[in-house]
């Protein structure tokens, strides 16, 4: 009935006629296998479905509960973040006071840098001054020294170096 290769397996046409006469076997134990569902009377149905009632207001109050108490968590991070501003707010103060403090101390050094240079130099400046008017007055004498000194460079070799030394002739 089946042919047979020459090393005793059966070919594609035999595998189709044991795959048919199977499934003809099993199709009917396969309808059999389905359960079928006791009847549930009208009183049940109503329990049941009081029950899913309850159950769905018991759901509605917890999310109501969790809905307040999430409320209440970012009620108080808002708590927290309203401190962090003021600190943050207490900090730049601070920041702003301390830069305003070195500023001020750097001025008031520079200011008293400038205050006591010019108070060293006002003896320097009166004894230069007077120093200046002791030169005009005497500058009649002064430059009579220096003629003489030309007029004796003419007859001495060492004064007139001297005097070309320091560019008076």
């Amino acid at each position: 009935m089946t042919s047979v290769n020459h090393n005793g397996v059966p070919t594609r046409s035999d595998w189709f006629i044991i795959l048919f006469v199977v499934s003809f076997l099993f199709v009917p134990l396969s309808v059999h296998a389905v359960e079928v569902a006791p009847r549930i009377s009208d009183r049940e149905i109503i329990e049941r479905l009081t029950r899913l009632e309850e159950g769905q207001i018991a759901l509605r109050n917890e999310i109501k509960l969790l809905r307040d108490d999430m409320n209440a968590r970012f009620a108080s991070m808002d708590a927290r973040f309203a401190s962090m501003d003021a600190q943050l707010d207490r900090l730049a103060n601070i920041m702003i006071t301390v830069v305003a403090a070195f500023a001020a101390v750097v001025a008031s050094t520079i200011g008293f840098a400038i205050w006591d240079r010019r108070t060293m130099i006002r003896p320097f400046e009166t004894k230069v001054k007077a120093i200046e008017d002791s030169f005009s007055e005497n500058r009649q004498q002064v430059h009579a020294l220096i003629e003489s000194m030309k007029a004796l460079s003419q007859r001495d070799e060492q004064v007139a170096a001297v005097l070309r030394k320091f560019h008076l002739i």
